[in-house]
């Protein structure tokens, strides 16, 4: 503790949401932060945007305005909004099956399958029945033909099973097949949406980026996963027969993004897990989507898909991967639901193994972020991201009533 003293939290809120700051400052003080950041939109206007702690347990190294970190499967709300810039352009349509863009992907029974369902984690595709490693990734005609050949573990559009690794492959490919200058899911990314909005946040971090401006991952105990995932969760994902075990620590595995030497692997890109990027970054692309999308092209047609509840598939919201019953997606995002909550009914966003999240509410016009180093243990909302967001949503209902009562007041 005398260490993270060192570092209090930094950065700026705005009139009225001081609540976030301190919410932010009791992460470290009650819930065992050790170093992170966090930031709002709201209207367009950032008024959050906080870091603070440790971003090397073993440097002590403090975060800093521009650090970044590994955000896991937040990285799927990025990736999905590629998607949705290809939709605005008219390049898919959601409801179409995706060989009518990707011919090839039409072997062992996948012809049918739908845009929407892949994206919904409905295709029964969660796991690679044959050996992909980093050099197979790094090859994107090598990959995409390993994509094409694998068989639905069951019928497509039937059941949900979350694609952990896999769904940004098959969005990368896709992305690829209908861009007309044919770039990756990672390069069309920077050059469409981080580099329009001005911000540091890559699915294929470049050689460029020095470690220095990373922040290292602490895992937790063994203890400290079992109390907080459960031994059940625990079970499934250290049983190497199970649906989760595969689709996460096999072909390739999530260690493919991780890099001894320079924290995380550069030029790669697993447009499902391996995202980096600081809170600002995220936030603001998310508000850009909450606000109507002008900056970055989207269409009107296109953020009411996004903002519309997600459709099941015939057996309901029971995932097949993570054994839970009420988890939602739609068109590549995660939607809000009774077992994971944010935002509103029309939110869509993505959380990340650890605790991070990112997400848009159209109706209150938010674009949040948060992200850490210290990885939590809990699969439906981090306690310190939690409070976070208790704080930014009472700050905005007082802020609405105080603008009520003063529309009475001058009528």
């Amino acid at each position: 503790m005398d260490t993270l003293k060192q570092f209090e939290p930094q950065g700026y809120v705005a009139e009225g949401f001081e609540a976030v700051r301190d919410a932010f400052a009791d992460n470290f003080r009650l819930r065992h932060e050790l170093g992170g950041a966090c930031c709002a939109y709201v209207g367009g206007e950032r008024v959050v945007d906080l870091w603070g702690g440790i971003r090397n347990k073993g440097t002590g190294e403090p975060w800093e305005r521009d650090t970044m970190v590994i955000i896991h499967s937040a990285t799927k709300g990025l990736a999905a909004m590629t998607l949705a810039i290809a939709h605005s352009r008219g390049w898919i349509d959601y409801e179409q099956p995706v060989c009518k863009y990707w011919p090839e992907f039409a072997q062992n029974g996948k012809e049918r399958i739908t845009v929407r369902q892949l994206l919904a984690h409905q295709a029964g595709l969660f796991a690679f029945e044959e050996p992909v490693d980093r050099n197979t990734v790094a090859d994107l005609n090598r990959l995409a033909t390993v994509l094409a050949r694998q068989k639905p573990k069951w019928e497509p559009g039937t059941r949900q099973a979350y694609h952990a690794l896999t769904l940004g492959f098959y969005e990368g490919e896709l992305l690829r097949r209908v861009d007309p200058q044919r770039r990756s899911l990672g390069q069309f990314f920077h050059d469409e949406i981080a580099w329009k909005l001005g911000e540091d946040v890559y699915i294929r971090l470049p050689e460029t980026i020095q470690n220095s401006r990373l922040a290292t991952l602490s895992p937790p105990s063994l203890l400290e996963a079992l109390v907080g995932f459960g031994p059940h969760f625990m079970f499934e994902a250290m049983n190497p027969h199970s649906n989760i075990f595969r689709a996460l620590n096999v072909n390739p595995g999530t260690r493919i993004y991780s890099d001894d030497q320079r924290i995380y692997a550069r030029n790669l890109e697993v447009p499902s897990g391996n995202g980096v990027g600081t809170a600002r970054a995220i936030a603001h692309a998310y508000s850009v989507f909450a606000t109507g999308g002008f900056e970055l092209g989207l269409r009107r047609e296109t953020l009411d898909l996004l903002a519309a509840p997600a459709i099941p598939p015939t057996n309901g919201f029971y995932d097949e991967c993570l054994k839970a019953r009420g988890v939602q997606f739609s068109l590549g995002f995660m939607k809000p639901s009774g077992i994971w909550p944010f935002g509103g009914p029309s939110s869509f966003g993505s959380p990340g193994a650890g605790g991070s999240l990112g997400f848009a509410d159209p109706v209150s016009q938010v674009g949040y972020a948060y992200v850490t180093s210290q990885m939590g243990t809990r699969l439906t909302g981090d306690p310190r991201d939690v409070a976070l967001r208790d704080a930014l949503y009472s700050a905005l209902s007082a802020s609405r009533v105080a603008a009520m009562a003063r529309t009475v007041s001058i009528d």
